[in-house]
């Protein structure tokens, strides 16, 4: 699940929502229902990211139960974040009383010895929106993952955020930057610069060499789940640092400014995982191996904003990953590969930073607007025998308009529950094709990708069908690398809201669309 803010939250629960056997009609025929229950890894990023985590923090709960909640406690984004959730009669009071509890929760942070980032402010103002449990759950860990029952027996898939290493005031460019995974058991990274995991559970306590200090109490508790999703989201520390410009009352700017005082202005973006958990590892290569902090910002600022790095590492023998495309690379706010491309670079990059790591051939971003592959699905490594090794195949699904123009700005506070809805509609039609309306083979190809790797390993002769279906969608080297037209794609369905969309792009900051449903499906009543 890409970054992209809200954008790629609801866009990539549109294709949560499609491939669940949970959700209803999801394997009726045309759809895609059960795909989710054999996946073995959900990772994300930023929205994304946000998107992975409200599941799992919820029970690993469906989508449209997330979006029906009874006690609408969550996915209430028609409630900027900055106003905080909809309580009592006077909006001012509550939006205060919000603001205050942020305050009092990060301060217990702060006097347990720890050291604060905005990410701890943004983190918490998530788990609001994203954790049904009272005040967003401040005692919800990211590691309580794995006591879950569901997960402990394998009918969940393993969930993995990403995030980037990265002092404060660094540029990061996607060749040099050091990739850090959270997942309910390790944090740490396969890059060769530290190559290291610790238990995610004693994040906060005091290693060095790899081992924890027998004189010192392990620390338990500092992988908020809160924290952990504004860690690979902390791009967004922006919102709040904008707060003058979002129309905030001014003791929420207040609040804001002193916050900065407080924490130094130069850690606006980074997240801050003192103590270093790998202080003292790995010498030669880990370039914080001498530094009491360990910094880390959203895990799409090198460019790599599908999280596909954990899924390409060896050890995990991946076959095939749905890389759900929400980004907004273009002037209108559609993707155009650019993730793809920064991963496939940065697997060539010369100084071996990839580790062992092996991906399919990516055409430039012209080329992927020119032939439309960032209109539809398309799979990347259709041949393995063109790597050096064997890499997963890459099926590409990118945010597209089926039924709803779905490129709002990433910088875009709130949704009406029209446009929510809407928004996850989208992104169903999108992983779906319409259900199959426009391209009835396509539920057959979804399988054959599925299958690919093990026909290879086999030595399975490949089904007819499969054969057309990889003929198709199979990207076969062709380049297009002109500069190509401004990218307006037309809808491929009929549209559910006429203007809900474009108010949601005007609006930028605060969004609040209203506008009739034209025909929204049984599945989001």
């Amino acid at each position: 699940m890409s970054g992209g803010g809200y954008r790629a939250l609801l866009n990539g629960a549109g294709a949560i929502a499609a491939f669940d056997s949970r959700e209803e009609n999801a394997t009726s025929p045309g759809h895609l229902g059960g795909l989710l229950q054999s996946a073995t890894y959900l990772s994300g990023l930023s929205g994304g990211g946000w998107l992975v985590g409200s599941l799992f923090m919820n029970n690993f709960t469906t989508v449209s139960q997330s979006l029906n909640d009874p006690t609408q406690t969550v996915w209430q984004f028609d409630q900027s974040i900055f106003e905080g959730p909809e309580q009592g009669s006077i909006q001012l009071l509550d939006t205060a009383s919000y603001f205050n509890t942020i305050r009092d929760q990060v301060n217990g942070k702060r006097d347990a010895g720890f050291n604060r980032s905005v990410t701890d402010y943004w983190g918490r103002a998530l788990s609001f929106q994203l954790i049904n449990a009272t005040d967003g759950g401040p005692a919800y860990t990211w590691s309580s993952i794995a006591q879950a029952n569901d997960f402990m027996q394998g009918d969940n898939p393993f969930p993995v955020l990403v995030a980037d290493g990265r002092a404060p005031g660094e540029l990061l460019i996607s060749g040099n930057t050091t990739v850090y995974e959270f997942n309910p058991f390790e944090f740490g990274t396969w890059d060769p610069t530290t190559f290291g995991f610790i238990p995610t559970e004693f994040l906060g306590s005091n290693f060095s060499n790899g081992e924890l200090d027998p004189s010192v109490q392990c620390v338990r508790g500092f992988d908020n789940a809160g924290f952990v999703m504004g860690t690979s989201s902390s791009l967004f520390n922006q919102f709040l640092l904008n707060a003058d410009s979002a129309g905030l009352p001014s003791f929420a700017q207040n609040f804001v400014t002193d916050i900065l005082e407080s924490i130094g202005r130069d850690n606006n973006d980074i997240a801050d995982y003192s103590p270093n958990p790998f202080y003292g590892y790995h010498n030669s290569t880990n370039r914080n191996a001498q530094s009491g902090r360990l910094t880390l910002v959203d895990g799409g600022e090198d460019l790599q904003n599908i999280p596909l790095h954990p899924l390409i590492q060896p050890n995990r023998h991946v076959d095939v990953i749905f890389a759900i495309d929400s980004s907004a690379d273009t002037e209108s706010v559609w993707p155009n590969g650019t993730a793809l491309v920064a991963t496939y670079e940065r697997n060539l990059n010369e100084t071996g930073i990839g580790n062992g790591t092996s991906f399919p051939s990516i055409p430039d971003t012209n080329t992927f607007v020119n032939l439309g592959l960032n209109t539809r699905p398309t799979f990347f490594g259709c041949n393995s025998s063109n790597t050096s090794s064997i890499s997963p195949l890459i099926v590409y699904i990118p945010n597209s308009p089926y039924v709803f123009q779905s490129n709002v700005t990433t910088f875009t506070f709130a949704y009406n529950i029209t446009a929510r809805n809407s928004m996850v509609h989208n992104g169903y039609e999108g992983a779906t094709m319409g259900n199959a309306t426009v391209d009835p083979q396509w539920p057959v190809c979804v399988g054959c990708a599925i299958l690919s790797r093990s026909l290879e390993r086999t030595e399975t002769e490949v089904p007819q069908a499969c054969q057309e279906c990889f003929q198709r969608y199979c990207w076969d080297g062709t380049l297009n690398s002109t500069r190509p037209n401004i990218y307006d794609p037309p809808f491929k369905g009929q549209a559910l809201v006429e203007s809900d969309a474009a108010a949601l792009r005007r609006n930028g900051f605060v969004a609040l669309a209203a506008a009739a449903v034209v025909g929204l499906t049984a599945f989001f009543t």
